[in-house]
């Protein structure tokens, strides 16, 4: 245990760069995304704005997803992010595509709470903080931890192509780089729980108790 300790301090200080690259693409994501809530124009706010309140609508109704439906439709979505995220990180052309998706998936989470606390003010910063805040305290580090250990595997081939160290074996660092998407994936299912069972509950809760 001691050495697996070891091993996994080691690890993080030898790749503490790429964890913080990745850290800083994903809040640079998240900064853009709030960014491009305020160049919305005033009808595109709406249009969207018509939406929400028409999905608000559904819940104060009781038509509602099941949790079990949202349970299932979050952990799919986890799953082909942090799957496609794999594929990439074993191919060395798929690195740029990594950096798009950790972008792609902060930019998302930037623009979700942008646009609530937008158009809602303090009553919208409550809403994110129950309905998005938290299953994304479990998910955003999975998929920095995804994205980062994606680019190291990427980088450590292209490393052996160039060096031509056919020598040593790549099955142990492949072995070991799918134990910890494999672990990711378990901390991705607890965050849809979360989303499905807290995080949900808690908004249907919130919005029930403002429209009605």
């Amino acid at each position: 245990m001691y050495k697996n300790r070891m091993l996994t301090i080691n690890h993080f200080k030898e790749h503490a760069t790429i964890y913080l690259f990745m850290t800083i693409l994903f809040l640079t994501g998240i900064i853009f995304g709030a960014i491009l809530v305020n160049s919305m124009s005033f009808v595109q706010k709406q249009d969207l704005f018509f939406y929400m309140e028409r999905f608000f609508g559904q819940i104060i109704d009781g038509q509602q997803m099941a949790n079990t439906e949202i349970l299932r439709n979050s952990l799919s979505y986890h799953l082909k992010y942090l799957l496609l995220l794999f594929l990439l990180g074993l191919s060395v052309i798929g690195l740029p595509a990594v950096w798009v998706l950790l972008f792609a998936k902060g930019m998302m989470v930037g623009f979700s709470v942008g646009f609530i606390v937008n158009q809602l003010g303090t009553e919208g910063m409550l809403l994110a903080s129950l309905a998005i805040a938290p299953q994304n305290i479990l998910i955003i580090p999975v998929y920095i931890a995804a994205g980062s250990v994606s680019m190291i595997f990427s980088l450590t081939l292209l490393g052996k192509l160039f060096t031509r160290k056919i020598s040593q074996p790549v099955f142990q660092p492949f072995g070991r780089y799918m134990f910890f998407f494999l672990c990711l994936l378990g901390v991705a299912f607890l965050a849809a729980v979360l989303e499905a069972y807290v995080a949900n509950e808690a908004m249907e809760a919130w919005i029930k108790s403002l429209y009605q």
